[in-house]
């Protein structure tokens, strides 16, 4: 679609970098003139509305039921009603913007807007998730952590803003819908794919935990089982309100985020600490071959195997176990397969304590049992499936790369829309009405959208 796009024949500056040039006959103007703040009074059947980090802003359960963290008192919370533009002052930075498709009740940690007469509030949801995409919203930031952004409605309000025409507004939104719709469906494609193989890849791994390598090296039918407390010297968690220490530059401190779905380290994006020499540290140090679960939220049973990854020293929170195999007994990439088994997952998950946030203790760690066959077996398992499973990985990454790049031309030709570099006009004027009706839908497909660390909305929760 963006080849019949071209550029507007005239363009003036604006005050702000993040938006560049914008067409000449657009207006500008601070975001308190397009918006009104309301606070609404709850009323009993109104139902909690979370606003993601993908801008969707619903009813919680429409998306999922689990890994949230609840409110023991919903103090200070207000009413939300379809068509309010939603801020979410402590991950607006994320691109936590959007506008509600439900009506019920919210945080006060979110800023609910009411548009004025002639605003379209999707435009500016829009413009609002490129203003955060682009940094602006944490340049803002007066807090020295990520973490500590805070962008509320007087924020907003003083930003000056581009004030496209009406009609123009709705032209943008229509054909950014369209590229949304049209996006979503193949990356929904290539994640049905990636589904398909992890099925493949979980079926070898299950096989081979439970059966062993075909050949000589099967594992025998009275094979025993123990439990993790007792092939392994260490099984804790990281220590709490390490967030005081976090800094720029210093060792590693690894987060549930940083466990990925197959057995690997996510080290991408890394939190630093500086820690004193009076705090606890020694006891939460992750060295090479500890095995990392994470054991709260969304990402429950998530195991990552620490190799030679670490550049520094390195530490985990309160929401990973950390689990130092005995070497003389078990392998720590066995026990990661075990762990990450079908058989494995399902301990986990029979034991998970529920209540106001899902995940497990330390003590339903200690107690998952798994298969112990003699080292030599166990090696040739691993081996087994890492050669077994070399080509689905491969083809996996390469499917997750390409939705990536899905993901990246849609919020680079978003962007050059919203901010009026390309003219969308004559373009969306010929696309049928989207239909909306299938975004909840369509985001709960794409599982990379709904672990906990996109979500946002723990953050706004803590905070009460």
């Amino acid at each position: 679609m963006k080849a019949k796009l071209s550029t507007y024949p005239q363009y003036t500056a604006i005050a702000q970098p993040w938006v560049g040039r914008t067409p000449a006959h657009w207006g500008t103007t601070r975001g308190k003139n397009l918006f009104t703040l309301v606070s609404r009074s709850v009323r009993p059947d109104d139902e909690v509305v979370t606003c993601f980090r993908d801008g969707t802003v619903t009813l919680r359960k429409n998306r999922r039921t689990t890994g949230f963290t609840q409110s023991v008192k919903e103090i200070g919370y207000q009413g939300v009603r379809k068509g309010d533009l939603v801020i979410h002052a402590m991950d607006a930075f994320a691109g936590a913007v959007g506008v509600s498709d439900s009506e019920g009740k919210s945080t006060p940690v979110y800023a609910v807007c009411q548009p004025r007469p002639g605003i379209e509030a999707e435009y500016y949801a829009l413009l609002i998730r490129h203003m955060a995409l682009s940094g602006w919203i944490t340049a803002l930031a007066k807090g020295i952590r990520e973490r500590s952004t805070d962008f509320r409605f007087s924020q907003f309000g003083s930003q000056y803003l581009p004030l496209p025409p009406t009609e123009e507004q709705q032209a943008i939104v229509k054909y950014v819908r369209r590229i949304e719709q049209e996006a979503g469906a193949a990356i929904r494609i290539k994640r049905r794919l990636i589904a398909l193989l992890d099925e493949q890849r979980a079926a070898v791994i299950e096989n081979a935990v439970t059966k062993g390598v075909p050949g000589p090296l099967a594992l025998p039918t009275s094979l025993k089982h123990l439990e993790v407390k007792r092939i392994a010297r260490l099984v804790t968690s990281g220590s709490r309100g390490w967030a005081d220490y976090y800094s720029d530059t210093g060792d590693w401190f690894l987060q549930s985020g940083n466990i990925g779905r197959r057995l690997k380290l996510k080290l991408e994006k890394v939190q630093c600490v500086t820690i004193p020499k009076s705090t606890e540290g020694v006891r939460t140090r992750a060295q090479e071959g500890d095995l990392l679960v994470c054991i709260t939220g969304a990402m429950t049973g998530n195991i990552g195997v620490i190799h030679n990854e670490l550049q520094r020293p390195t530490y985990v929170n309160q929401h990973v176990a950390l689990i130092r195999p005995r070497p003389e007994l078990i392998n720590s990439d066995y026990l990661a397969l075990c762990l990450h088994s079908q058989s494995g997952q399902q301990q986990f998950k029979v034991n998970e304590y529920g209540g106001t946030k899902q995940g497990l203790g330390l003590a339903e760690v200690k107690s998952t049992r798994v298969p112990v066959p003699p080292i030599d077996v166990q090696t040739s398992i691993v081996r087994y499936v890492a050669q077994e499973t070399r080509q689905i990985d491969f083809a996996i990454t390469r499917a997750e790369r390409e939705i990536s790049l899905l993901r990246e031309y849609q919020t680079r030709l978003t962007s050059d829309v919203v901010t009026g570099k390309l003219d969308v006009r004559a373009a969306a004027a010929t696309l049928p009405d989207a239909d909306n009706s299938n975004r909840v839908a369509a985001y709960e497909t794409d599982e990379g959208r709904m672990n906990a660390d996109l979500d946002g909305d723990d953050a706004a929760e803590e905070a009460m």
